[in-house]
């Protein structure tokens, strides 16, 4: 297991490093940051000037080892239009983001897991046809139309839930059912085909002969090695969630860090729009090493493969 881990470390510090440059690259290839910064109204003076301010007139390899190092300090520089340290912007809009994202992968796994016990268990039915639709509904609706969706249904019309803000936890309702539908077609397809795998094994079959209650065959033999690949899967889902919340977020307004991450688009304000972009996907390569974690843990096979 350590052998394992250190390999998955190792690969996960180069998909890390690999994903600091192309975050970095990515604000560059979009033109002259000195000019966006500057304005439409500033002179070549003017850009030149903030050219040098900003290092903008050094190499590229120079400009990105300097942010390197200033990012493994956990120093982005400060905001340009917040006029404010770019960490404590992002530490201020970071639990609501989470939150959110702890809210949208409950509600999947609520949802998910039981429906795909029951469309195993009632195969080849009108529950099993009527969940897959469910499933394949999931990914092909838009996660911004299933919010605009909710917020016609459930704010404009019913008026239960408020439109946007993030000020109780009702606010967090909405974002995080439009969010966590968006994970569920995944997880209800995989603990559907672990139940039907397990249920056909011969272990189970051993155990309805022996006269062991339906219900214990199902949750306590048959579920609990079927959700094994589940555990896994949900916290990789979990890291699609966070970086899928730029758009919920924005709809619904709520103050996390996809709406503070369009805002900078739309601002120019490049050093916030860094850091955001490398903390999502560093967030999200953290979370895929602990599901090579998880999985090698719950299924020793996949150490020695």
């Amino acid at each position: 297991m350590l052998l394992y881990t250190l390999r998955r470390l190792l690969l996960a510090v180069l998909v890390a490093f690999t994903v600091s440059i192309i975050s970095f690259g990515l604000l560059r290839l979009s033109g002259d940051l000195a000019a966006a910064i500057a304005g439409p109204e500033a002179t070549e003076a003017q850009i030149e000037a903030i050219r040098v301010d900003f290092g903008l007139d050094q190499p590229l390899v120079m400009q990105y080892v300097d942010w390197l190092l200033g990012a493994l300090r956990f120093d982005f520089g400060n905001s340009f239009y917040f006029r404010d340290s770019v960490v404590s912007l992002v530490a201020d809009r970071l639990p609501v983001t989470l939150t959110l994202g702890a809210l949208a992968i409950m509600f999947a796994l609520i949802v998910s897991i039981p429906l795909g016990v029951l469309a195993a268990v009632k195969q080849n039915t009108w529950i099993d046809r009527s969940a897959l639709t469910i499933a394949v509904s999931g990914q092909a609706m838009p996660s911004f139309w299933f919010a605009l969706i909710l917020i016609l249904v459930f704010a404009v019309n019913l008026r239960w839930l408020p439109v946007s803000g993030s000020g109780t936890w009702a606010h967090f309702i909405l974002p995080a059912v439009a969010l966590g539908y968006y994970a569920t077609p995944a997880i209800m397809r995989l603990t559907r085909t672990g139940m039907l795998d397990v249920l056909a094994s011969d272990y189970i079959r051993t155990a309805r002969a022996k006269g062991v209650r339906p219900g214990k065959v199902l949750f306590k033999h048959a579920l609990r090695n079927a959700v094994i690949p589940v555990v896994a899967l949900a916290v990789v889902q979990f890291g699609f969630i966070l970086s899928g919340s730029i758009v919920i977020e924005t709809i619904f307004s709520l103050q996390g860090l996809g709406l503070l991450m369009w805002e900078s688009i739309g601002r120019r304000d490049f050093p916030v729009v860094q850091a955001v972009l490398l903390l999502i996907a560093m967030m999200y390569v953290a979370l895929a090493f602990i599901a090579d974690l998880l999985n090698a843990w719950l299924d020793p096979r996949i150490r020695v493969a």
